[in-house]
């Protein structure tokens, strides 16, 4: 733990994630900018069931040769196993009964005036193609949630370089240096039904800039989709697969509920192979730029990182 670098670090690091930048959607729809289209309905990737199956509620699923990293939250001490963690004054991070699995959960409580609400960060050791499992339930009265959980990437696990893909808010992201990618609600300032409906917020070397010139994320939003559901536990899980540096073969995509919900290729995310996706944030950060509501509650739970697809919880019958 680096407790005199936890706030400073998550928060500088999302300031980069704050105005959508909607250029790469809107070229997905007319079939331009790259190819970088949703081929959800031809792919090739699993779903529903995957090396989760063999594992009753996740218990023993650290044991998988595929897994990296996994989090059931069912210890007493707030990201024990975590190496950062963004909790200010104690009182935005607990534990708390009622987890996706019956255990025990996280419970991210975001105070306006007061916080932004928390999260924690893992860095691990990386591969060619990653993926993110966790659950997640938003409070019946939970508002527009900022940002959610992402992947970055870093030089490398040591020293500054671990840092390399935090920060640098509006810049283009150097391509031996960082990029990024997050699953997250988008609530379409605000017309969307809070708290929206699940996109990629990606940053990458060759994104689109803003009208304003600057580099805010790129989004990847399949369209239609329902509005996410509040008060209900949900099933999230996103890949990433790193590209050949300095080509455009990279991937993404994203499951909600064990169903592909979208799949995108031809992402030329990085131009030198020391550069891999190797840090994960799972947070609820929330500001007043659309959310009126004072508290906002998220919950988390059955977090699994891995080489290979993990699919839903296998739940005790």
């Amino acid at each position: 733990m680096l407790p005199n670098r936890t706030t400073p670090t998550v928060a500088i690091s999302l300031c980069c994630l704050f105005a959508p930048n909607h250029a790469l959607s809107q070229n997905q729809e007319t079939g331009k900018a790259r190819h970088l289209v949703n081929q959800s309905d031809q792919s090739q990737l699993p779903s529903g069931s995957g090396l989760a199956r063999a594992f009753e509620n996740d218990a023993g699923i650290d044991k998988h040769l595929a897994v990296v990293f996994t989090d059931q939250f069912e210890g007493q001490t707030v990201g024990r196993q975590w190496d950062e963690t963004r909790n200010k004054d104690g009182k935005v991070l607990s534990l708390v009964d009622s987890g996706a699995d019956g255990g025990r959960c996280l419970k991210v409580t975001a105070t306006l005036d007061h916080n932004t609400g928390g999260g924690m960060t893992k860095w691990f050791k990386s591969a060619d193609t990653v993926y993110f499992r966790f659950y997640t339930k938003f409070d019946e009265q939970c508002d527009y949630v900022h940002h959610f959980c992402t992947v970055r990437a870093n030089k490398s696990l040591n020293g500054g370089d671990r840092w390399s893909g935090f920060g640098k808010a509006g810049l283009k992201p150097d391509p031996e240096g960082r990029f990024s990618t997050a699953l997250e609600p988008w609530g379409n300032w605000g017309r969307f039904k809070a708290p929206g409906k699940w996109n990629f917020y990606s940053y990458w070397h060759e994104m689109k800039p803003a009208p304003d010139g600057k580099y805010w994320g790129n989004s990847f939003r399949p369209d239609p989709q329902p509005a996410i559901e509040k008060g209900k536990w949900i099933c999230c899980e996103f890949m990433l697969k790193h590209n050949t540096p300095g080509k455009p073969d990279g991937e993404q995509a994203f499951w909600i509920d064990g169903r592909l919900m979208g799949h995108w290729k031809h992402i030329n995310w990085r131009t030198s192979r020391q550069l891999m996706a190797n840090a994960f944030t799972l947070e609820a950060y929330v500001t007043n730029r659309w959310t009126k509501q004072k508290t906002n509650i998220v919950y988390f739970d059955n977090v699994v990182i891995a080489r290979e697809y993990i699919g839903p919880l296998n739940k005790a019958k």
